[in-house]
């Protein structure tokens, strides 16, 4: 099994990656998928189903699906370019993708949120068709996004877990007992084994340039949140947070009454400033996964911040470490909060950062396992009940609580020597299955929890 970290971690936009994201990728595929067509087609179609209907006006979904048909890509996007072509579609009912005449696409008619019928692969589910002149159905595919933009047809999900068609990596681990195994045989740390599998893949200096533009957009989000003001878009009145708590935090600086549990906040402050910037539509890392991107940048932040000892050039450690540690979850069990609650977002999120710092402070490999294993389990059960299918409340603030018990999870990990009762493999699969036998509506639908107790205006 072999899953790069620039695939556990992409460079993409707000609010969601498996409702923004990843309708966009899937437009983008099918696009492709015209191009190579050896017909002309007169016109697109959409419908979205499940998840992707119940929340998709709060995520973001409908904008996504119009803007990926026209052309648009996560990891180019152009909001000032989307604004535009998002007008002219509105009253031209058409879309130019590069590469194909123009065609037929009035979002009012021809993209439609699917309530009543779920798709069979995956709560995130979408068809996209493309149709002639007389609107007879031409070329037609399924598209399943799964969680963290990743985005599967419905054939390529059928096809299983092992579809990577990529030459062997030294280290195929594909599971926490093989990860230790490997790494005592070789004498390699987990970002060491991490390091060379992607180096079998690609050049140095390409890994190495991926890595730094990784941490420096997770950077960049982060300090554009604390400097954020105002009212977040959807309707909730939301206010930003993270800005005014950093500039109180900055003000007791140096205070020696300070309250040592006011690290807690600077933790949560960073994470707050990553997810205020998600619901605001800006620029993001999946980290695995959007609504989960604020913990591992703030993580990050803390080390370098206030840990004698920390230094920018070990941000590719933490990030390799992480990124192993999520392939993990992903192959096993699942980083998509429709598919598995948002234990499998925040969760992961938090089992990647802990493993990600326990490795910078030091810790073996079993350590690093365990700190992962500690973050996962006060995790597991946690629901998906976004208020008006809205990336913002519980969204914003489990972002902050996940960092903590990260934080908590490396040190702890640490304290010990790496042997401890439950396995990060157990504690997977025990996630894998919480999240088969959790209730729809508690995935992502927006139809419990939360979602139904706090008014949406």
């Amino acid at each position: 099994m072999f899953l790069s970290v620039f695939e556990m971690f992409k460079v993409g936009i707000g609010p969601s990656s498996s409702h923004t994201m990843g309708p966009m990728v899937a437009a983008a595929r099918f696009l492709d998928r015209l191009r190579g067509a050896p017909f002309t087609a007169h016109g697109l179609r959409a419908s979205l189903h499940g998840s992707l209907a119940f929340t998709g006006v709060g995520h973001a979904s409908d904008r996504a699906t119009v803007l990926g048909l026209a052309g648009f890509r996560p990891d180019t996007y152009d909001a000032e370019a989307a604004e535009e072509t998002l007008t002219r579609i509105r009253s031209e009912h058409r879309v130019t993708p590069q590469g194909l005449a123009p065609l037929a696409f009035d979002p009012a008619r021809d993209l439609r949120f699917d309530y009543d019928r779920s798709l069979p692969g995956h709560a995130n589910g979408m068809i996209l068709s493309a149709v002639d002149a007389e609107g007879d159905v031409i070329l037609q595919e399924i598209y399943y996004s799964v969680g963290g933009g990743f985005v599967l047809t419905e054939a390529e999900l059928a096809q299983g877990k092992d579809s990577d068609q990529g030459p062997p990596v030294p280290f195929p681990f594909q599971s926490a007992a093989q990860m230790l195994e490997m790494a005592a045989r070789s004498g390699l740390s987990i970002a060491e084994m991490k390091r060379r599998n992607e180096l079998s893949r690609r050049p140095k200096a390409e890994l190495d340039e991926g890595l730094a533009r990784l941490w420096q957009v997770m950077a960049d989000c982060l300090e554009r949140g604390l400097q954020g003001e105002g009212i977040l878009p959807g309707g909730l009145k939301v206010r930003r947070r993270a800005g005014p708590i950093h500039g109180q935090l900055l003000a007791e600086r140096g205070r020696n009454l300070t309250a040592p549990h006011v690290i807690n906040d600077w933790m949560s402050c960073f994470a707050m400033a990553v997810n205020e910037e998600n619901a605001a539509g800006g620029q993001v890392v999946t980290a695995p996964t959007n609504g989960a991107a604020g913990v591992i940048p703030a993580v990050i932040r803390y080390w370098l911040d206030f840990v004698p000892g920390a230094a920018p050039a070990k941000v590719p450690e933490f990030l390799l470490t992480a990124a192993a540690i999520g392939g993990l979850v992903k192959y096993n069990a699942s980083i998509s909060g429709a598919e598995a609650g948002c234990q499998a977002e925040v969760g992961s999120a938090a089992a990647m950062a802990a493993a990600g710092l326990c490795a910078v402070l030091g810790g073996t490999p079993e350590q690093i396992e365990n700190a992962a294993e500690i973050a996962l389990e006060h995790h597991l059960g946690m629901t998906c009940d976004p208020v008006a299918g809205l990336v913002q409340v519980p969204c914003i603030e489990r972002n902050g609580l996940g960092a903590i018990k990260a934080v908590s999870a490396a040190s702890l990990s640490l304290r010990g020597d790496g042997q401890h009762l439950v396995s990060l493999d157990a504690c997977i699969e025990t996630m894998r299955q919480t999240g088969r036998d959790m209730g729809h509506e508690y995935k992502e639908t927006s139809l419990g929890g939360l979602a139904v107790n706090v008014p949406n205006c």
